[in-house]
């Protein structure tokens, strides 16, 4: 399993980046992710923006069916390519959600580092459709980086590290200027960069993480959801001070 999880784009960059401070602080996000959702073991879960299908593997043993959908048809045959054959599982388009095969509702959904990177009306239809997809005693687990606060600092720090040594694609991080970085740090709002890609529908807009804040996700959430339990990484106790990720377990209202 751990060569099957070392060949994905995403694991290679984070739970087995040789940087020690990047894998811990990614291993002890998939060990938490992996916790939360123990407690509906033998159900059936979704993987909503599923990357490179690195959760969907470590977790399929103890679930009935799992799932892993994302945006990118690449992405989408690699997964199916590479983790296709482990028992239980499947991987499509968001897009097939819906269809035989890919029909709802789920016992977990997971949306993990994805709502980060929408622009915000692109973000909220996300929420709206994660609460569409989850069953009536289901539960929707959340993660998003935290970039407001003095982890920021710290996390800019490590990131010029491994762009440093060459590890990933830290070498093409967004940089903060001075004051853009005091702002953060301080909890002061940033404007936020929209990137442009070309997918197989065509041109579509993107955010980095630069300039996110959890607290705006939060409230939408609270909105359309009952929050049950936010927790943080890797830290689990110091809060969103010196923490890297947020995590909302969420259960329909």
């Amino acid at each position: 399993m751990n060569d099957l999880l070392k060949d994905g784009d995403y694991a290679r960059k984070q739970i087995y980046c040789p940087s020690r401070v990047v894998a811990w602080s990614h291993g002890s996000r998939f060990a938490l992710a992996r916790r939360l959702v123990e407690a509906r073991a033998g159900g059936r879960l979704l993987d909503y923006g599923c990357g490179d299908g690195t959760f969907a593997a470590m977790v399929h043993e103890i679930f009935a069916d799992t799932t892993g959908v994302d945006v990118d048809p690449r992405q989408v045959a690699e997964c199916a390519a590479r983790l296709g054959h482990l028992p239980g599982v499947r991987f499509g388009l968001t897009c097939d959600l819906g269809r035989p095969g890919f029909a709802g509702p789920w016992d977990v959904v997971t949306c993990m580092e994805v709502l980060e990177h929408c622009l915000q009306p692109e973000r909220r239809r996300v929420v709206n459709e994660l609460a569409r997809l989850v069953g009536p005693a289901g539960v929707v687990v959340i993660s998003v980086p935290i970039e407001v606060g003095p982890s920021v600092a710290g996390k800019q720090f490590f990131r010029a590290l491994a762009g440093l040594r060459g590890l990933g694609d830290y070498a093409y991080r967004e940089r903060y200027s001075p004051l853009e970085l005091a702002r953060s740090v301080v909890g002061a709002r940033i404007p936020r960069v929209i990137f442009e890609g070309q997918g197989p529908d065509g041109p579509y807009a993107y955010h980095g993480h630069k300039g996110f804040d959890f607290r705006d996700l939060e409230r939408e959430l609270a909105a359309r959801f009952t929050i049950a339990r936010r927790l943080f990484t890797p830290l689990r106790f110091m809060g969103p001070l010196a923490n890297s990720q947020a995590w909302f377990v969420c259960t329909p209202k």
